[in-house]
């Protein structure tokens, strides 16, 4: 596109570490996912998925991969996510979800997925086991509310979109993250679902008003709001289950809540602004955090030591770093 990087946006790894996995969102009109092998970056297959694919995620056996079709440059209309089958690398369905989808996690047994919509303030549920939209859930203050089903039925009506008016609806449909909310706006405008390590709870980024809401999985209603830093946008959770991290897209700076008491344990300036991704490792001693930059300037990953919270060391990348996943840790030399 000659206005915009036509570069890869997601980034997945099997658990064997074999193979990985990386979304090309800026297709025209379509993106496609791309297959590789971590041996010699060979290139193993690729198929072509919707508008803007973009966050993606693994089955536990590593046979399915679940990709949220962002659709940023198209009409706002409902979106998918689509599911391949990586062994042939071919679509197997696509399951209609809801305007701008964003985030894709499932949980740790593997049996629910979960991704939000930024234009219909809704966390969506997907049932693995039938590939359906098993529950969707409103996030908007005031107006929380569990249902089942799809959220994409004839003539449903989009919350978020409703309230907006003119400009601010324009103005909202860059996507990005960066867009502060309107006087009188109490849209959440979700960024990314990230399920707690038991799967009991899944921890919504709400972008707009600056919130990370926790909406219980059994009872499918709101536990808390957790306040965060402006344009909170993607989480991702240590593996002891005790700490979330949370990149702040406008804040130029990354959270560490302990998620037992909702407290912020520390708010991490970066050296460049447009926060994106998080990634912890596998032992909970380091979180790298990818960072876009703006204009000409480098991406950057910057790497926080979690035991002081502190940020200790920092990387440049090319230009506007998005997905983040963890390989493996190399022993010492």
């Amino acid at each position: 596109m000659p206005i915009d990087i036509d570069g890869p946006h997601g980034i997945a790894i099997s658990r064997n570490k074999d193979f990985y996995y990386v979304s090309l969102a800026h297709g025209r009109p379509f993106g496609s996912v791309w297959k590789y092998s971590t041996r010699d970056d060979s290139v193993l297959g690729h198929t072509r998925l919707g508008l803007f694919p973009a966050t993606m995620d693994l089955s536990p056996d590593g046979s399915l991969l679940y990709v949220v079709n962002f659709n940023l440059h198209g009409d706002m209309v409902p979106s998918s996510v689509s599911v391949v089958a990586t062994e042939p690398m071919l679509e197997v369905a696509r399951i209609p979800t809801c305007t701008m989808p964003h985030g894709s996690r499932l949980n740790a047994d593997g049996t629910k997925h979960y991704s939000a919509c930024m234009m219909d303030d809704l966390l969506v549920e997907i049932d693995t086991a039938t590939l359906k939209v098993s529950r969707h859930f409103l996030l908007t203050k005031g107006r929380e509310m569990g249902m089942n089903g799809s959220p994409v039925a004839p003539k449903t009506a989009r919350p978020a979109m409703a309230g907006m008016k003119g400009p601010q609806k324009q103005m909202d449909m860059g996507g990005h993250g960066m867009e502060p909310p309107k006087p009188g706006d109490v849209s959440c405008s979700p960024t990314w679902a990230q399920p707690s390590i038991t799967g009991s709870s899944i921890f919504v980024a709400c972008n707009k008003s600056d919130e990370i809401v926790e909406v219980d999985a059994v009872k499918w209603n709101v536990k808390r709001r957790i306040p965060a830093r402006s344009g909170v946008y993607n989480l991702a959770t240590t593996k002891d289950g005790m700490r979330l991290l949370a990149t702040n897209k406008r804040d130029q700076s990354v959270s560490v809540v302990e998620i037992k008491t909702g407290r912020e344990l520390a708010r991490i300036p970066t050296r460049r602004k447009v926060l994106h991704g998080v990634v912890v490792s596998p032992d909970d001693r380091y979180a790298f955090v990818s960072v876009e930059g703006v204009g000409s300037e480098p991406g950057t990953v910057e790497i926080i030591d979690l035991a002081t919270l502190k940020i200790v060391a920092s990387v440049d990348v090319p230009e506007e770093a998005a997905g983040i996943e963890f390989l493996r840790t190399e022993p010492a030399k």
